[in-house]
This record gives structure tokens, sequence and C-alpha cells, in this order.
């Protein structure tokens, strides 16, 4: 009730929201997706695999570092899903739980020289700081999806649900989606996200 509504890229927290009667609807706003980053030395030998479950092992029998936020954010829980399929036991002292966002993740891992799962925009934000490169790429379990969920006003009828429905048509709509299509393509060469609004239940 904090909240009138929710921008968010965990899919499973989000349908488990909705049918806790916490929001009304998921609308689709637009995806990028994950990567592996990590020093250019790459002691693991990942760069160029495309397999991003056997990368994760890869890492771990090499034991070269891999920082993970620990934060249970959108980008935690896929990394958690990802290491689950790789059936590695993460209890290791080359496992480092940063308990912090994305920036200082990736800060972190760069100090480190170690791997880290990131969102793309953010490692293209903060790429010239860091020594970091792109190693693993392009698997569709790194596909990152964003939604937008309006708060239940029956469940917190205090929120502001008809404003924060009017942002969800704006984001949803022609205009917002032209603005996100465009959004790091001046700084970066490329959209930091790729707009695909559609309803969904």
């Amino acid at each position: 009730g904090n909240a009138d509504l929710i921008l968010v890229h965990a899919r499973s927290l989000e349908d488990e929201f909705i049918a806790e009667g916490y929001g009304t609807k998921r609308y689709q706003v637009m995806h990028n997706d994950f990567v592996i980053v990590g020093p250019a030395e790459d002691i693991a030998q990942i760069e160029g695999k495309k397999d991003v479950v056997a990368v994760l092992k890869k890492i771990a029998l090499s034991q070269a570092g891999f920082v993970s936020r620990g934060d249970n954010s959108g980008t935690h829980v896929k990394e958690m899903s990802l290491w689950k399929m790789s059936e590695i036991k993460l209890r290791a002292s080359w496992y480092i739980e940063s308990g912090s966002g994305m920036t200082s993740t990736l800060r972190i891992a760069n100090q480190k020289r170690a791997y880290t799962l990131s969102d793309r925009g953010t490692y293209l934000h903060l790429q010239k700081e860091l020594d970091l490169v792109v190693l693993c790429q392009g698997d569709k379990l790194l596909f990152n999806s964003y939604g937008i969920i309006p708060v239940s006003a029956q469940k917190y009828p205090w929120i502001k649900y008809d404003l924060a429905m009017k942002l969800v048509e704006y984001i949803t709509g022609k205009e917002g989606q032209e603005i996100i299509g465009q959004y790091g393509v001046a700084k970066f060469g490329e959209p930091l996200f790729i707009p695909d609004a559609q309803e969904e239940s």
C-alpha cells in the first residue's frame, strides 16, 4: 500500500503478487537481456559460450570468483534460478554476495576481477569505468522482461488507482513506447530496452 503501481522484472514474483491480490493485472512494457560479465583474462574460459548454465558450471569449477547481488531483486531471482539449473552448491569462498544494487555489484566484481550477472543496460552505463567485458550472452534464459502492475484499490483503498492507470496507458501507449525505444541510442548507439507493450493476463 506504499505505492500506486510497480514496474518490475521478476515474472514469477509478479504472478505471485497478482495471485495474492496485491496487484490487478500485469501489462507488458519492454525487455532487455542479462549478460555474464567478467575480467578479460577470463580464468573460467567462458568467452563466446552461449549456454549460460554450462557457463556457470565452468565458473564454479574454476573457483574464479562470482559476485551476486544477494538482494532478492529481479536480477538476483534470475541468477538463483540459473544456479538452481546448474545444480551447483553456492556455499563456497569464491561466491560473494554484495547485498547491494547492480551498480555496486559490478564495481565489486571489477575490484575482485570476478564474474557477475548484470542487466545489459546497467553494464552499458558503467562500461567506461569498468575493466569487465561481456563474456556470455544470447541464451534465451537471459531474456529480461519488464511489466507494470497497478496495485489493487480493493486491498488498499487509499491508493491513486486512476492515476496509476493513466501512467500504465502512457507507458504502454505509442508515445511511451517510442521514448523507451530511443532511450540510450544517442549515448550507446543502441537502445537499452526494447519496447514490446501488450496486455497480458
